[in-house]
């Protein structure tokens, strides 16, 4: 269901209608675009852009698999987890599983980001951490219906992609 056919997507420049034409100007590194500068930077600084939730749920979850019958991924995987217990004490961290859950195929553990911040700060941290994990982070909307969809066509994976059991997603 991840294929992009099954989806509708509004154009990236609504709201930008009608907006004089952007210059093809270097910047002073010689190589970037020179973009226009107004002063206000994007709220999405602050808060996740709609439909993501920022609220109690928070706009993302990221998932950290390891396969339960590698002890050398579990060890690391049970490390890792204390790690970014110890190291992010103010993220919603979640328990560690031994087995698969949910649509999940292989054990794994939990972390939400519940802002852009949080975001910003932890996910770039995780790409150089994660040693031999894959990881899915999915967004969470406020639209009733999307689980299927933030699961596949919206997911993020760092590492190997995992295959989700998505049916019992159908609906959410």
């Amino acid at each position: 269901m991840a294929d992009t056919v099954h989806y509708t997507f509004p154009s990236p420049l609504e709201g930008y209608e009608n907006l004089e034409p952007l210059t093809e100007e270097k910047a002073e590194d010689g190589k970037s675009l020179l973009n226009l500068q107004t002063g206000i930077k994007s709220s999405a600084y602050t808060s996740f852009p709609a439909p993501l939730d920022n609220g109690r749920r928070g706009g993302f979850d990221v998932h950290i698999y390891y396969i339960q019958r590698n002890a050398g991924q579990t060890k690391f995987a049970q490390e890792l987890h204390e790690r970014i217990r110890r190291e992010f004490p103010e993220l919603r961290i979640y328990r560690f599983w031994d087995r698969p859950v949910g649509p999940h195929p292989v054990a794994m553990f939990e972390v939400n980001l519940l802002n852009p911040v949080e975001f910003g700060a932890f996910v770039p941290w995780l790409a150089i951490n994660r040693g031999p994990l894959s990881v899915l982070i999915h967004p969470n909307t406020v639209n009733p219906g999307e689980e299927l969809r933030n699961h596949s066509q919206r997911a993020i994976w760092m590492g190997e992609r995992f295959p989700l059991d998505l049916e019992p997603l159908k609906g959410l």
